[in-house]
């Protein structure tokens, strides 16, 4: 088979670099793939496999002959570039949050509502959850298969990759300035990071949540069910990578600790690490570079009738992002759903 043009956008920040790794990782049957991103990034030069691409201007870039635009370049940019580039016939997956709730945008995790994928036909643009939603739809899913969830609660605990390379730069160098006793700075965050908990991600809404919370609710409607009631509390904490997330779920009827263990240990993207020992669950450190949506701490809530508590981390840059980006354009191309333009030139 002739492999896919794929283009990616915003290819020298750290999901852009994330998607070109896993790309080469997965053995994505791309026959050219094109590293694009600002004017400024000119020549910038990015790795893909043992190969080094030059960073070209998505200025000047000619998407007719591309199959697949991988878009990781902020929603202001996804909103004036993706209609022009899905026009050309090219399929834009967004990772920003510029297209998520656009009623003729499907906004999809492979694992949680793959058949979403079809309608992209209407505008040529298929929009990525946020981080912080994608890993918890995807512990959800399975278990809202068997029993209809009523109502989450949850509290995240989110890494500064989250908020791009600033946000990893801003807690170095506050960690370092507290170390030799420097004034600590704070540019990226609203208050210092550095061995600190922020409760504030995103701008804040008129009803006193973030519009971070707020995306966890619109998204987990939208992919999983209208009909759950979520609640949602956003903290940044001083993690490089890795986004935790404490959740507290009610069910319509009986589903049991047990029950639900067992059947995320089944479930596809999860991989449930649950001792009751010292160490046996996940922290962030040990998900970073990994696929996986990792689940511990699983036990009944005895304080509502069918009620469970679990702890979920993922790497907010693969599952939170790129790989999510990735395996979104290799659904397509495993339903048929596009073939490579050069096949038909």
């Amino acid at each position: 088979m002739t492999g896919f043009k794929i283009a990616i956008v915003g290819a020298t920040g750290n999901v852009g670099r994330e998607m070109l790794n896993i790309l080469e990782e997965r053995g994505f049957p791309a026959s050219d793939v094109v590293a694009l991103a600002s004017r400024r990034s000119l020549g910038t030069e990015v790795s893909f496999g043992d190969r080094t691409l030059k960073v070209a201007a998505l200025e000047n870039y000619d998407f007719s002959d591309t199959d697949i635009c991988l878009m990781s370049a902020g929603g202001s940019v996804s909103k004036e570039w993706s209609p022009a580039i899905g026009a050309k016939g090219c399929v834009v997956i967004d990772n920003s949050s510029a297209w998520r709730y656009d009623a003729a945008v499907p906004l999809v995790v492979p694992e949680v509502n793959a058949d979403a994928v079809e309608g992209f036909t209407k505008k040529n643009i298929i929009a990525n959850p946020n981080c912080s939603t994608a890993q918890l739809v995807v512990a959800l899913k399975p278990l809202h298969d068997v029993v209809r969830i009523k109502r989450v609660v949850v509290s995240t605990y989110q890494s500064v990759s989250g908020a791009g390379k600033e946000g990893m730069d801003e807690l170095f160098e506050q960690t370092r300035a507290v170390f030799v006793a420097d004034p600590v700075e704070a540019k990226k965050f609203t208050k210092r990071i550095a061995f600190n908990c922020i409760p504030h991600i995103d701008d804040f809404m008129e009803d006193g949540s973030t519009k971070e919370e707020w995306k966890m609710v619109a998204e987990t409607k939208k992919m999983l069910d209208p009909r759950i009631k979520l609640t949602a509390t956003c903290v940044r904490v001083p993690v490089f990578v890795g986004h935790s997330e404490a959740i507290n779920i009610e069910f319509e009827d009986e589903m049991t600790a047990d029950q639900a263990r067992e059947i995320l240990r089944d479930a596809p993207g999860c991989l449930v690490i649950d001792k009751l020992e010292d160490g046996g669950y996940i922290t962030p450190v040990e998900s970073a570079g990994e696929d996986a949506t990792y689940i511990s701490r699983i036990r009944d809530d005895s304080t509502i009738d069918n009620g469970i508590s679990m702890w979920v981390v993922s790497d907010n840059l693969r599952k939170g992002a790129a790989l999510n980006t990735v395996q979104i354009a290799e659904l397509l191309i495993g339903r048929g759903l596009i073939k490579p333009r050069s096949q038909a030139a």
